[in-house]
């Protein structure tokens, strides 16, 4: 073997371990404290935090153009375009089964910490937990829209689906939610900054 080539071989472990000590650095970044927010945000330890449902950028082959939110729900993944075969990936919680939206949907309003109503069905399905908040519940920490909100339309009119924070992190991952697609709060900024309201939203089902 030539001295050059063994060269490479030596140097390449050290490259990759480059490189993961660059995406590590990259994740405690995107995880660390966000003091400006109207409600602050304490860091994340990112061992609270599955490594595969962390926000990273990935290989991503579509057709759907740059711009374009694709949320696999039976993934659990939500993907931002960003087109050249690249896409920001991030974990998501999903509704249970019968309660999410299926097909093409887009972006008609956005909120920063939004407050919360339950729907008719939410308030009959468990009025015990809902009721009391029928008149509404100011956003904030505790509540369940987390720090952003993307309120999702078709032909004008609300579907009553959002793509929304949480404040109940250990839920990313997992189906438990009422058909509502939840991030972790330093996910759905980061997902807000980069969607204007018109962008266009598809969700798949298994």
């Amino acid at each position: 073997m030539s001295i050059s080539r063994r060269g490479v071989l030596f140097g390449l472990p050290l490259f990759l371990a480059g490189c993961a000590s660059t995406n590590f650095t990259q994740q405690r970044q995107n995880y660390a404290a966000v003091p400006d927010e109207k409600f602050p945000l304490k860091a994340m330890q990112l061992d609270q935090i599955k490594p595969e449902l962390r926000r990273q950028e990935v290989a991503y082959v579509t057709t759907h153009p740059a711009g374009t939110v694709v949320v696999d729900t039976p993934a659990r993944r939500l993907y931002f375009v960003m087109g050249n075969g690249q896409a920001m990936r991030y974990g998501v919680g999903v509704g249970r089964q019968g309660l999410a939206l299926k097909g093409n949907a887009y972006i008609g309003r956005k909120a920063e910490w939004p407050s919360w109503t339950p729907t008719p069905n939410m308030i009959r399905r468990e009025p015990e937990r809902n009721l009391k908040y029928a008149g509404g519940m100011p956003g904030g920490p505790n509540n369940p829209l987390g720090a952003r909100a993307l309120y999702l339309y078709r032909d004008g009119n609300d579907t009553m689906f959002r793509l929304h924070g949480t404040n109940q992190p250990q839920s990313i991952g997992h189906a438990m939610s009422s058909g509502c697609i939840r991030m972790l709060n330093h996910d759905i900024i980061d997902l807000y900054q980069r969607v204007p309201v018109g962008s266009r939203v598809v969700v798949l089902q298994a």
